[in-house]
């Protein structure tokens, strides 16, 4: 009876289960001769990552010397910068250079098909053809993937900066020899290159990836989230929700999910200038790595169940654009920030002001009830992998019921379930109610969990399936 749902195991924080650590991949240079091309590496520091990847060595043209950072590494510095202890690096090849011309066809979709393949050409048994995404369902311990390239490879060439000078030479003057000059103006030249942005339709291939990424992780890795940053488009928008729903990269309302809308999708915007981000074009640096971060940090700290929203973030000096947040709590950024994270200021300084995932579905938008759900499939999988070659009957039925009470009991105590007593929290059933006969000759065991997520007015149920059918069902029902 093979596993069929993605899982970790128990306590709820302790190891072997960890709800922080999260699995950037994308393109990077390495240093040293050691091959780390399509291989995970685990780092528990930013110093473990600076002394294995050159990070700071990608070229602005093609042949010349200047350098600026890699997107793969300043996301994996925000990350640590903001909270992170732990990330796995997935390294699909060296980045190319910013101010490169565009590409041919067959250059851009090799580029795609190193960090997000074609999920047809996965095969769970022949790990030599793992690339790019196909590594998540070997980090087991992941708990959030960042792929930083993926509004790039959408994006549109970044113009080249005008290099021109003024000729003319000043005047000749007297000048009195000063000790105390002021310090000479910090070389702008990256200022001058736009960060990667999208018109139409590189919004509309960043959606389908992300679709992608969506319907990966919802087949192999239902435990794990995606964490993305929600790209700059080419042109100003008034009101960026709209435009996405217009442009079908979120679904609008009811269940069917379309474009980028999914439960296990979170994207953080706008774009950030920090403290730390002068080494990259536009000095913007992507919001995913900070998001992940503060995600990693709230786990640590509060429980991943716990809502992230409010997190202050010292080191963000602006953003592009300029959200304004709290001007009008019915404006387009305040209709946004409840589908994406937003990050904007307020009195105290910036900070996180919503925590959400991009779910059409309102039960399924908060990001506390997503990381729970996750939380839960992950640590059921510590229950249910030692009963996958037991004898399919009634006495492994009641075991694994009440072990998946005695798991979620311990949710409860621990505040991420609502309701004043554990029987209003979660129900589990696990019975001939949640099976049929074609279940049990196929040797399958199916439990039923009800649950209510702290803080929601819904209950969500789940159906977990210990068998050979690959499903895990999700359903929504008014809370009593």
């Amino acid at each position: 009876m093979p596993l069929v749902f993605e899982t970790a195991a128990l306590p709820l924080q302790a190891a072997p289960l960890r709800t922080d650590v999260a699995c950037f991949i994308g393109h990077v240079a390495q240093r040293g001769a050691e091959p780390l091309l399509q291989v995970p590496v685990a780092l528990d520091s930013w110093t473990d990552f600076d002394r294995l990847y050159d990070w700071r060595a990608r070229a602005l043209r093609a042949g010349a010397p200047e350098r600026c950072a890699s997107t793969l590494g300043a996301a994996v510095r925000s990350f640590f910068a903001n909270g992170g202890r732990r990330a796995i690096v997935v390294r699909t090849g060296d980045p190319w250079p910013v101010l490169e011309a565009a590409p041919t066809a067959a250059l851009r979709a090799a580029r795609r098909a190193a960090v997000l393949p074609d999920s047809a050409d996965f095969s769970p048994f022949d790990v030599s053809g793992w690339r790019g995404l196909f590594h998540l369902v070997g980090v087991e311990e992941a708990a959030m993937v960042c792929l930083p390239d993926l509004p790039e490879l959408w994006a549109l060439p970044a113009p080249t900066p005008a290099t021109a000078r003024p000729s003319l030479a000043p005047p000749e003057v007297f000048v009195e020899c000063s000790t105390d000059e002021a310090p000479p103006e910090p070389d702008l030249g990256l200022q001058r290159i736009a960060a990667p942005r999208l018109d139409a339709a590189g919004y509309a291939g960043w959606a389908a990836a992300v679709g992608s990424v969506r319907d990966f992780l919802a087949r192999h890795r239902r435990d794990c989230l995606f964490v993305g940053a929600l790209p700059l488009a080419d042109v100003p928008v008034a009101d960026p929700l709209a435009a996405l729903l217009a442009g079908g990269v979120l679904a609008g309302n009811g269940s069917a999910a379309g474009g980028a809308s999914s439960a296990f999708v979170q994207l953080a915007a706008p774009w950030l200038r920090t403290r730390i981000s002068d080494d990259l074009p536009q000095r913007l640096a992507s919001p995913d790595g900070v998001l992940a971060g503060l995600l990693a940090a709230n786990a640590l700290a509060n429980g991943t169940f716990r809502s992230a929203a409010g997190t202050l973030v010292r080191d963000i000096v602006e953003a592009e654009p300029m959200p304004h947040w709290g001007l009008s709590p019915d404006g387009p950024w305040a209709q946004l920030a409840e589908r994406v994270c937003l990050f904007a200021p307020q009195p105290d300084g910036w900070a996180l002001q919503s925590d959400v995932s991009t779910s059409p579905i309102r039960a399924w938008r908060s990001g506390q009830a997503t990381r729970l759900m996750a939380s839960v499939l992950r640590a059921a999988r510590g229950i249910g992998e030692p009963a996958v070659f037991e004898r399919n009957g009634p006495a492994l039925w009641t075991r694994l019921r009440r072990q998946m009470e005695s798991l979620l009991l311990d949710y409860w105590r621990a505040g991420g379930l609502g309701g004043a007593r554990p029987e209003d929290a979660f129900e589990v059933r696990c019975d001939m109610s949640t099976m049929t006969r074609n279940d049990l000759d196929a040797g399958r065991v199916i439990a039923q969990v009800t649950l209510l997520p702290v803080a929601s007015v819904d209950r969500i149920t789940v159906s977990m399936v210990l068998g050979a059918a690959e499903r895990t069902d999700v359903s929504l029902a008014e809370a009593a």
